[in-house]
């Protein structure tokens, strides 16, 4: 079969012939791929930026995706740290990892969404108890990940969401999709007086609007929760201890470990249908396989689909 393959960090992937994937575990099934998104997630653990990134070559990428498994049912799964991912005709799932979708989705639709939906999906319901009529600012809103999350955001009940990011073309648009207000950076103490922030970006940019937007608040003892959910502007972010000590903010983490794979998995049939349904706004474009060595490094802000 062919598959995209990488085998050095710095080395991009490369389209050729890969052995045929094998079922070795009690719940493995061997699946045809139809779509593949290439997620930040997906870049991250090719490149070894990632803390998941397991450094064993060589390496199919590829960490979710739409199959057909050996019944003929179209599934979505998200497979477990693996060197056989999903950027190839064929490969293993585990079916505990994965949910049975409707016949007439779109597998590109779908490829695009569920990661980058999942992110603050997951982290509304299961790293934080979210309720109906708080307030929510996300930092990095111009993304797929962030403009996913204002539209989560009020599907969730939110009474406000703040939308803040740096391209202002892209923020223009965010109303669009139900942003009450679109916000620079500079500007993030406008939200000051949010309860919850997801936070797209962290390195300096959050670091730098989180004294700010603490001292700026009405009331300093109302709870304000950060999540952190990616690492776009850095790794590591100088949080001031001020910060910690002049107002009542918990500061979270959401994704791989802090929440558990059931939880992920438990989510995957709501998000799945609020997708398939068009009630959450996706930019997607199918590529060939055969083209990911060009389109890898390509800047987009379409969702990239690879289809064998």
């Amino acid at each position: 079969m062919h598959a995209a393959i990488i085998t050095a960090y710095d080395a991009p992937p490369v389209y050729g012939e890969h052995p045929e994937p094998v079922a070795r575990g009690e719940h493995d099934m061997v699946v045809d791929v139809l779509a593949a998104g290439l997620h930040h997630l997906t870049r991250s653990k090719a490149d070894g930026s990632h803390y998941s990134a397991s450094g064993v070559f060589p390496l199919v990428p590829g960490m979710d995706g739409v199959v057909r498994d050996p019944s003929g049912r179209l599934r979505y799964a998200a497979l477990d740290d693996t060197n056989l991912g999903t950027f190839a005709e064929r490969t293993v799932i585990d079916s505990r990892r994965s949910i049975v979708l409707p016949d007439d989705v779109d597998p590109v639709r779908i490829a695009a969404a569920m990661n980058p939906g999942m992110s603050s999906w997951v982290a509304l319901r299961r790293r934080i108890t979210f309720r109906e009529g708080q307030r929510v600012l996300i930092l990095g809103a111009t993304g797929n990940a962030g403009r996913m999350a204002i539209q989560i955001a009020k599907r969730f009940g939110a009474a406000q969401v703040f939308a803040a990011g740096r391209d202002a073309t892209r923020l223009a648009a965010l109303t669009g999709l139900g942003a009450d207000r679109a916000l620079t950076f500079d500007d993030v103490t406008a939200a000051a007086d949010v309860d919850v922030v997801l936070d797209f970006v962290w390195g300096e940019p959050a670091a730098g609007a989180m004294l700010p937007m603490l001292t700026a608040r009405a009331d300093r003892s109302a709870p304000l929760t950060w999540i952190q959910i990616g690492s776009m502007a850095g790794a590591s972010a100088p949080v001031p201890s001020a910060a910690l000590r002049a107002a009542r903010l918990n500061i979270v983490g959401s994704g791989i470990g802090s929440v558990p794979a059931r939880d992920f998995i438990a989510e995957l049939p709501e998000l799945a249908k609020a997708v398939g349904e068009g009630a959450i706004d996706v930019r997607a474009r199918a590529v060939p396989l055969a083209r990911i060595a060009q389109a890898w490094s390509e800047k987009t802000s379409e969702r990239l689909v690879f289809v064998p």
